[in-house]
């Protein structure tokens, strides 16, 4: 069951309805973007400031593993079109042969895209994943424009065709670094679930249900919550 953002009571059908109250862009008030844009700026400055220091270390960390690069970069989709989204490597330098390589692997990767207990996962990756640290390069992507601090998951465009008539209402926003789904459930939901957490996400918008995300957003990182 997924919690309602609204009343807090779990019911699915209400969710389903919720999520079908749109399928164009949302016409937000100037104000609004505004405001989420300058808390992202703000979030985004403080956040590569403060934690300078351990972006520096888990660089580090990452070359020593193996002496592959430190960034991975995902190529992904949102409001602006496809970019490439930073991330800590967290995986073996040939990780993509080996997914391609393997047809029973490739073919559990593309259920839900995802895999439990990756074997393209290295010790210092699975360190960072479980806490979301491999993520925080994309404080950097967030202060350029291309993602939010809270918004909906970050896909590929392979990924966009399960979203089906939703592609191009969770294409008007900007994808998140954190959000609905990241503090409701994580990898312990279905895909569809995942889906629908999305459109709800944007079809609630507010900036005090993006705070009220921000605050729990730590809370599930340092409980390692539904991480793979």
């Amino acid at each position: 069951m997924i919690r309602s953002v609204g009343s807090g009571v779990d019911r699915d059908a209400e969710l389903r309805a919720a999520a079908a109250l749109n399928l164009i862009p949302l016409d937000r008030p100037f104000w609004a973007a505004a405001l989420k844009r300058c808390l992202d700026v703000v979030g985004a400055s403080l956040g590569l400031l403060l934690l300078f220091p351990v972006l520096v270390i888990i660089a580090v960390l990452v070359k020593l593993q193996d002496g592959g690069p430190v960034l991975y970069r995902r190529n992904v989709v949102g409001r602006e079109g496809p970019f490439d989204a930073f991330k800590f490597r967290s995986m073996h330098p040939a990780a993509d042969a080996m997914l391609h390589g393997d047809t029973a692997l490739r073919k559990l990767f593309e259920q839900n895209f995802k895999l439990k207990n990756d074997p393209r996962i290295t010790r210092v990756g699975a360190f960072l994943r479980k806490y979301s640290l491999d993520e925080l390069p994309q404080l950097v992507n967030v202060f350029v424009g291309q993602m939010s601090l809270v918004g909906p998951r970050m896909i590929t465009a392979e990924e966009l065709e399960r979203y089906g008539e939703y592609r191009q209402l969770v294409l008007s926003v900007s994808p998140g670094l954190t959000g609905y789904w990241q503090v409701n459930g994580r990898q312990q939901v279905g895909y569809s679930q995942r889906i629908e957490m999305d459109v709800l996400y944007i079809q609630h918008w507010s900036l005090r249900l993006d705070l009220r995300i921000l605050l729990q957003t730590p809370w599930k990182v340092l409980k390692g919550e539904g991480a793979l």
